[in-house]
């Protein structure tokens, strides 16, 4: 039997036969007078074919069909088993997040796909004119949304919810972005400004009673990140919403 028909025979590629000889899975065969190799190997070949379509990597397959390997077939079998679990488990996780988006109602948010709790607070930050600060609030609450821990994460959206959770509650936070976007193109110098004032009061009123859980972060890092997501803002927006957390910390003490 030369490679070709020990290859159809066993159901692969010459290419494979000879990769397996190359990487000592298959031994080689040896030369007749005639030049021709005699390929004899077919039923370790099925094997290692056998063993492969199980999952098992080629250097699981060596340990396997070597005689002195230590681990008998049964223990590479329940360690793929296992693995496998794993695979099964974090596949059926990942359409059930799945089949969470396409039940429902056809809007998928531009920055998804999102946790469930985001999805909802998008959909209420979406009805209302387009706001860059709007815009930038969606950005970063949906890279907290993917760095926070899920207990963080559903803490953090609900209560931000409360902000958009009635169509008279969605006004007053679209007006917020209004009076922020304002402040784009206000003078950095001018410290009495009225209108940083009253986005600060506006924003501040618009945050819930109870303190805002935090992100979920590294300790200790939750400010200095939020600030650096910020750092880009005008510096009149910058400094209404320093005055609108002052306030917010203040009312809660």
């Amino acid at each position: 039997m030369r490679i070709g028909e020990l290859a159809v025979t066993v159901g692969v590629t010459t290419r494979t036969v000879r990769h397996y000889h190359h990487l000592g899975l298959l031994p080689e065969p040896e030369r007749r007078p005639n030049g021709y190799r005699e390929y004899t190997h077919a039923v370790v070949l099925a094997r290692i074919r056998r063993l492969t379509e199980l999952g098992l990597g080629l250097a699981e397959v060596r340990d396997v069909l070597a005689d002195d390997a230590g681990r008998d077939l049964a223990e590479v079998l329940e360690e793929l088993d296992a693995d496998l679990a794993r695979q099964e488990a974090a596949i059926r996780e990942r359409r059930e997040r799945l089949r969470a988006l396409l039940d429902g109602d056809g809007n998928l948010p531009a920055e998804g796909p999102v946790s469930p709790e985001l999805a909802t607070l998008l959909t209420g930050m979406a009805h209302g004119p387009e706001s860059p600060m709007a815009a930038r609030d969606r950005e970063v609450l949906a890279l907290i949304d993917t760095v926070a821990s899920p207990e963080s994460r559903k803490r953090l959206m609900a209560a931000l919810g409360s902000a958009f959770e009635t169509p008279a509650a969605a006004a007053r936070a679209h007006e917020v972005y209004a009076l922020l976007d304002a402040l784009a193109d206000a003078d950095p110098y001018d410290a009495d400004d009225p209108r940083v004032d009253e986005a600060a009061r506006a924003l501040a009123d618009c945050l819930p009673d109870s303190p805002l859980p935090e992100t979920g972060l590294a300790p200790g890092l939750d400010d200095s990140f939020l600030r650096a997501l910020y750092a880009d803002v005008a510096p009149a927006q910058a400094e209404a919403i320093r005055r609108a957390m002052r306030m917010f910390t203040e009312r809660g003490q």
